[in-house]
């Protein structure tokens, strides 16, 4: 069995006191799609936030390839190769499409502060690679006529689409998107499938999901993880899940 790409082993995080997440274990394998889902409150986006760098976890650890990311923040988990989505879309918003994603790109330059200041040949260089790279990425993902576009003039769907693009040009090993359906019609939602299945198919990468749309997670993901007051309750095949007593009581409150 191949060796997980992202680890989280017995991650856990208090505030105050009270402990939002417990006990939180996860593997995620090689280009696989893991859901984790939850009532409002579980704790989701606290462990992507811990996942991500955001919160440092007061226990556990997380691993990356097997490596140890105790203490990386944000920018440096990204760096490693950890990159996400919000709930709440979070774009340059007076740019265009091409300079959201090209702005990702920038933890691959290899260009001086000196060579940007005087536009050396080495930084014309070295943009019009990434502008390629840039207008690739966004032709994967059947956004390239919208390059010139303004990102906040765009649809809601196509500003989802736009997030996740942005998150791809850090090339990550695992991607984790925060509700990306969040408020999306069903034209939209069925785009997000299809981006979500190209990118299993061309970047060959892991993804973990949180999302409220079960319609989605029962169709797209692999394995599902359950948590609920910061705590796992269950795990296993969507269809496995679908049926677990504890699962169907913390979503009908039974």
């Amino acid at each position: 069995m191949a060796a997980p790409v992202l680890q989280a082993k017995n991650l856990g995080i208090a505030f105050g006191g009270l402990k939002a997440v417990e006990g939180f274990e996860i593997e995620i394998g090689p280009s696989e799609l893991l859901g984790l889902i939850g009532p409002n409150g579980a704790g989701k986006t606290t462990v992507f936030n811990m996942l991500t760098g955001v919160y440092q976890p007061t226990e556990g650890a997380i691993y990356l390839g097997g490596q140890l990311m105790k203490g990386k923040k944000p920018h440096q988990m990204v760096k490693a190769g950890i990159a996400r989505t919000f709930q709440n879309i979070r774009l340059f918003k007076k740019m265009t499409v091409l300079e959201n994603v090209k702005v990702a790109f920038n933890q691959h330059m290899r260009y001086s502060g000196v060579a940007a200041i005087l536009r050396l040949p080495s930084y014309w260089k070295e943009e019009r690679e990434i502008e390629k790279k840039a207008m690739e990425l966004l032709e994967e993902l059947r956004m390239a006529d919208l390059h010139d576009h303004i990102a906040e003039n765009l649809p809601y769907g196509q500003q989802r689409k736009l997030e996740i693009a942005r998150a791809l040009a850090t090339s990550p090993k695992v991607l984790l998107l925060d509700e990306p359906a969040a408020g999306m019609n069903p034209t939209e939602t069925a785009e997000l499938m299809e981006v979500i299945g190209i990118i299993r198919k061309k970047f060959n990468i892991s993804i973990l999901l949180i999302e409220h749309d079960m319609s989605l997670v029962m169709s797209i993901c692999e394995r599902l993880v359950v948590i609920d007051y910061g705590h796992i309750i269950a795990t296993g095949t969507p269809a496995e899940v679908a049926k677990n007593p504890k699962v169907i009581a913390a979503y009908l409150g039974e």
